[in-house]
């Protein structure tokens, strides 16, 4: 599985992003803030000698000593009594600056006119590994989104600390963090859909244990040579056998109703792993389909 992850996640193309800041680069769409955080997810104790892959030794200073997170207040956010966040986890070989610019996430987020904040924070940087961190021990997500919260407060971005609704997105490796967050990470009842893309490489029982027992809403793309077709198929086949409805087709044929009214979709794409976020804006349609509010 590592071997796939590492063939189809794009390397890292920050060197070939502008040197503008960030905030700067994105101001037309509204504030970013990027900070340090020490519940990010690193660093942590089990990356502290560096992450062996492939005979590759990935070091803990210039891999996993990276706390930042990015946090995206979209231009008419308003301020409510509790506030929706939407957090995305980035796949193999990338860092906060690279997934912007390939993905364009924040023009995705913007144009989907929902009233949400969205965060990504820094995972393994640049480095085939799909550890969440921090945010994979027991309450680890909770007391990052406080801390989230705390730092929205502060700066006069949203006026209470009282947390809404949840969606947690991943691209490739970031499908690892999720699964731990949804079983560990003390904020489940909040988290109401999850997006897989092109990710499903296993941890495939904490997403079935999670949508069953909370009625979440989950939309699952997947490609001929991603590495995730197999492990999708057989949880289509697996959730057909239990007689729980599920919304499986080709990506072509799904319209946005059936994103709309499907709590369990499977998506198959002709595209390739790394276009699946972003080439036909779909983080931006599956945002207009879900549960969050509109400015």
């Amino acid at each position: 599985m590592k071997t796939r992850l590492f063939f189809f996640t794009l390397l890292a193309a920050a060197s070939s992003l502008p040197s503008q800041t960030l905030s700067t680069r994105y101001e037309t769409y509204g504030t970013l803030i990027v900070t340090q955080l020490s519940t990010a997810p690193f660093p942590h104790p089990q990356r502290a000698n560096g992450h062996m892959y492939d005979s590759t030794l990935y070091s803990a200073a210039e891999h996993y000593s990276d706390s930042s997170v990015a946090i995206f207040i979209p231009k008419g956010f308003r301020k409510t009594g509790s506030t929706d966040f939407v957090v995305h986890f980035h796949g193999w070989h990338n860092n906060i600056d690279s997934v912007f610019a390939q993905y364009h996430l924040i023009e995705q987020f913007s144009a989907s006119k929902k009233n949400a904040i969205l965060i990504v924070p820094q995972g393994p940087r640049n480095a085939p590994d799909s550890f969440g961190g921090k945010l994979e021990d027991k309450d680890g997500f909770k007391k990052f989104m406080a801390d989230i919260v705390k730092l929205l407060v502060k700066e006069k971005k949203i006026r209470t600390t009282k947390i809404g609704n949840i969606i947690l997105s991943g691209h490739s490796g970031g499908y690892h963090v999720i699964s731990f967050i949804l079983m560990r990470g003390g904020l489940t009842k909040h988290i109401r859909e999850v997006y897989l893309f092109d990710a499903l490489y296993g941890e495939t029982e904490k997403f079935v244990y999670w949508f069953t027992h909370q009625n979440g809403k989950l939309i699952d793309i997947y490609t001929q040579n991603g590495g995730t077709k197999a492990e999708t198929e057989s949880l289509i086949d697996d959730l057909n056998g239990w007689n729980i409805p599920c919304f499986a087709r080709n990506e072509a044929d799904a319209s946005a109703r059936d994103l709309r009214t499907h709590r369990l979709v499977f998506l198959f794409s002709e595209l390739v792993h790394n276009d699946v976020v972003s080439a036909h804006k779909s983080f931006e349609q599956y945002l207009e389909a879900s549960i969050l509010r509109n400015k």
